[in-house]
């Protein structure tokens, strides 16, 4: 399973990957292979400001549809376009062409909060 050392981590299987003041944030490895063949993927919440733990959108698979819950408190800045018609990059690129959102950090102080690879790995027991 791949947990890129260089991201941070959620208990609710996200990936944040900080640059700046800006987070790029998807779903992991583990949760793509949790939820199987992912057919859409919904954010409505583009240049809206959401508190941490708010929903950001969905991510529908073939059995199921799941929340997106937002890592850090900020500004959804960008949604990843090619996702609209591409849902499957999520399951063969999670952490690459996968990427859901670039969030704007509004409390930098939440970062210290995420998981590291190591803790994220403890948690699924990876």
């Amino acid at each position: 399973m791949n947990i890129p050392a260089d991201l941070k981590y959620t208990k609710d299987h996200e990936w944040v990957k900080i640059e700046g003041d800006t987070a790029t944030v998807g779903i992991t490895d583990f949760a793509q292979k949790e939820l199987g063949d992912i057919v859409y993927v919904e954010v409505e919440t583009l240049d809206q400001t959401l508190a941490k733990d708010e929903v950001f959108g969905t991510v529908e698979a073939v059995k199921t549809v799941s929340d997106l819950f937002l890592p850090l408190s900020g500004e959804i800045v960008e949604f990843n376009d090619a996702l609209e018609t591409n849902p499957e990059s999520v399951n063969s690129d999670p952490y690459g062409a996968g990427w859901m959102v670039k969030v704007k950090i509004s409390d930098a102080a939440e970062v210290e909060e995420l998981l590291s690879s190591d803790q994220y790995k403890e948690l699924i027991g990876a």
